[in-house]
């Protein structure tokens, strides 16, 4: 089968991007410290036997930007989950003054991401630093999971980060143009919501995966940034 050609190209997402500084983190947020990701980390290390392997579910910017040292990756099937633009971001990519949204695992239906094998190293400090990756505030816009799910090499188990709904940066329910609105005109100083959608999805497609929804959006934001008059 030939490769789907993306309407989203680099040329259309390079007219999202604009200079933005970082704002820094929310001074009026409250942030974990380090006795939470240790309580967090022993938590997870407790469910996790010391001979299972630790796998990671990347369904969004972890495919294509882990930034974890992994010796093995399978294209693996999460079953009462799905993808959804339900996270705003006031800081990353978007700001205060125009939020900008990322995908999160939120309830119903099924997603196919890539699940990745970390190796064998100190459980405790990959944890850690899955953790302080994902989760910053609190309440936590994650909730950090072990579930279990399906590969063509077989089943495995996988940490998963699913949205806290009573999380300071749940979006809640959006439209399909909401989403679309700000997938094409949110930038943060990490680079623009059609970015981190273009990313996705080329890399989800270059895996074998596709994703329709997904797929429809890239192709709504497409049309919107097309659209629109450059400055």
């Amino acid at each position: 089968m030939l490769p789907r050609t993306m309407s989203l190209t680099e040329e259309l997402v390079a007219r999202c991007f604009r200079v933005v500084e970082d704002s820094g983190p929310d001074p009026d947020a409250a942030h974990l410290d380090d006795a939470d990701y240790d309580a967090m980390t022993r938590k997870l290390e407790a469910q996790l036997p010391a001979n299972e392997p630790l796998w990671l579910f990347g369904y969004g910017s972890l495919i294509w930007k882990p930034e974890i040292e992994h010796v093995e990756e399978r294209v693996a099937l999460l079953r009462g989950w799905h993808r959804s633009f339900c996270m705003k971001m006031t800081r990353w990519r978007g700001t205060k003054e125009s939020p900008g949204l990322m995908m999160a695992l939120d309830r119903g239906g099924q997603c196919k991401g890539v699940a990745f094998r970390l190796g064998d190293g100190d459980r405790r400090e990959q944890l850690d630093k899955i953790l302080r990756r994902e989760v910053t505030l609190k309440p936590t816009s994650y909730h950090p999971r072990l579930i279990n799910m399906t590969s063509d090499a077989g089943p495995l188990r996988a940490l998963a980060f699913v949205i806290n709904r009573h999380g300071t940066t749940y979006a809640g329910p959006l439209s399909e143009e909401a989403v679309v609105e700000r997938l094409a005109t949110s930038c943060g100083h990490w680079g623009s919501g059609a970015d981190y959608l273009y990313n996705t999805v080329k890399n989800l497609e270059q895996r074998g995966i596709h994703d329709t929804h997904l797929w429809r959006l890239q192709q709504l934001v497409a049309t919107r940034i097309a659209g629109s008059k450059q400055s």
